[in-house]
């Protein structure tokens, strides 16, 4: 079958298999930073907005995805931002999990969330094993501008 998405508002067309997942039809249209964790949904690492909000990619069939707008982290204008403060505070050790961190904080941004204890509830399916997560947590407060 063939679908349509609007991958980083760039339009895209694939034939995929029914039994295909987001993940692996992002990976083959050439997004590489949609990573595979743990194929459950529970890691975090695999993490787009779809329509606007934070999904794991590796438990969605592509076909649902057909007709609407994917975001990864190459499609975010304040990545960077927050890249460079996970780089400042030493959260970013082997940045496997960065991805699916970086999208999941930019959408707290955007929905305004400013408290640091609500961040890291929102956070929880982030799963990181080399950095321990003080560091992310002062990257986090950076960035969403969190007061004490």
């Amino acid at each position: 079958m063939r679908i349509k998405l609007k991958v980083n508002n760039k339009t895209e067309e694939i034939d995929i298999e029914p039994h295909e997942i987001l993940l692996d039809v992002l990976r083959k249209l050439g997004y590489y930073s949609v990573r595979r964790g743990c194929d459950t949904g529970m890691c975090g690492i695999c993490t787009v907005l779809f329509d606007g909000k934070p999904i794991p990619s590796c438990s969605v069939f592509a076909a649902r995805a057909d007709g609407h707008e994917i975001t990864t982290v190459e499609g975010l204008e304040d990545a960077k931002a927050f890249a460079k403060l996970l780089s400042e505070e030493g959260a970013d050790q082997c940045g496997y999990c960065s991805p699916g961190l970086i999208l999941n904080t930019v959408y707290l941004k955007k929905i305004g969330v400013k408290d640091l204890n609500k961040a890291k509830i929102k956070l929880i399916g982030n799963l990181c094993r080399c950095t321990g997560y003080e560091s992310q947590h002062r990257a986090i407060t950076k960035f969403l501008g969190v007061t004490k």
